[in-house]
């Protein structure tokens, strides 16, 4: 860091915080509940269920953390371009 970050430089870094986090784990929601579709819509065995459901929770725990880490990557290039 160039220097210490005012007031509200800091209440701008945790309103983005919160928004990445927020967005990431909507973002997480949905792609666990598409992964996690052909559980509901196919008979499957218990074991497919099982697979399904880890893809599922690993799915949706890659976007959440994909999500977050770009949100906060762009916010962070934001304050340092001059101007």
């Amino acid at each position: 860091m160039a220097g210490r970050r005012s007031q509200g430089e800091r209440d701008a870094a945790t309103v983005e915080i919160g928004f990445a986090l927020v967005s990431g784990v909507v973002l997480a929601l949905v792609a666990g509940l598409v992964l996690a579709s052909p559980i509901l819509v196919l008979g499957l065995s218990a074991g497919a269920m099982r697979g399904v459901g880890v893809v599922a929770v690993a799915g949706a725990g890659v976007v959440l953390v994909w999500r977050v880490v770009a949100v906060l990557v762009r916010f962070e290039r934001g304050w340092r371009r001059p101007g």
